[in-house]
């Protein structure tokens, strides 16, 4: 998983050599301290960075909490879930299979961390919710809860929901948790989604987008991740054969978090 960010500035027009996220002033201070937080965009494609095993590691060590996995914005959450629970009463109104009028029957929350999507809007929309995340200490905090059905403790790279899911699935949600997928596996994960996709069903994508000067893809070795741009969602959806039917951003963030945009997408 992954959580909302702060923009990043690189110091140079060289996205290949580093960059940094902006300097965090403390207003209360006397003096100009500030605090810089590290950003890197190192040679190679930046998704050629991601490491898995680094990536839960740092996952497996945050607070399961909510200021935890959303890397201490805890106050975006509520917007965050009405902005999403908007987003998908939308798409229902449009609907030919999933008319307001009755919850879905089943939704799976994938890279679902502590499970705050599932209880604050996904259990409110769907009869069942399955879950799909690698912390074993942030699915203790989902599992038997209320409309939480199958929890699977792997990597989105590594489940197979044709072969390991509970599908099918009319929605399947996926949110701050792309950015530790490198472009190739993102790709052959969407590929894998429709085959547990109901008729009309709709895979949601959410996640931070890159602001860069250069338009290019950022890469964050904190969480060993990739903040990608609109473009590059854009063709990878292609890549997979998936058609988008709806996107907007997100609204409400505070200043100075990479701008969110929620796409929702289908089988071709």
């Amino acid at each position: 998983m992954s959580s909302p960010k702060r923009k990043s500035q690189p110091s140079s027009d060289n996205e290949f050599e580093s960059a940094k996220k902006p300097r965090i002033t403390d207003e209360n201070s006397d003096n100009d301290a500030a605090i810089e937080i590290p950003i890197t965009a190192p040679n190679g494609a930046p998704d050629s960075h991601i490491n898995v095993e680094a990536a839960i590691a740092y996952w497996s060590s945050t607070e399961a909490t909510v200021s935890g996995v959303l890397g201490g914005y805890p106050q975006v959450s509520r917007i965050d879930l009405q902005g999403s629970s908007n987003f998908l009463a939308k798409l229902r109104r449009q609907s030919k299979h999933f008319p307001p009028s009755k919850k879905l029957r089943r939704a799976v929350d994938c890279g679902a961390g502590i499970g705050r999507i599932t209880a604050g809007f996904l259990s409110k929309a769907a009869e069942t919710v399955d879950i799909v995340e690698p912390v074993k200490s942030f699915t203790d905090q989902i599992k038997g809860k209320e409309n939480v059905g199958e929890v699977y403790n792997v990597g989105l790279e590594a489940w197979h929901p044709d072969q390991d899911g509970d599908g099918p699935y009319d929605l399947i949600w996926n949110q701050w948790c792309l950015g530790q997928l490198t472009d190739a596996h993102l790709v052959e994960y969407l590929k894998r989604l429709p085959r547990v996709l109901s008729q009309g069903g709709w895979i949601i994508v959410k996640e931070n987008l890159s602001n860069h000067h250069l338009n290019v893809d950022v890469y964050d070795e904190t969480d060993s991740s990739v903040t990608r741009t609109d473009a590059k969602f854009r063709k990878l959806f292609e890549d997979a054969n998936l058609t988008l039917v709806s996107t907007e951003l997100q609204k409400g963030f505070p200043k100075g978090l990479y701008p969110v945009r929620a796409y929702a997408l289908q089988p071709r």
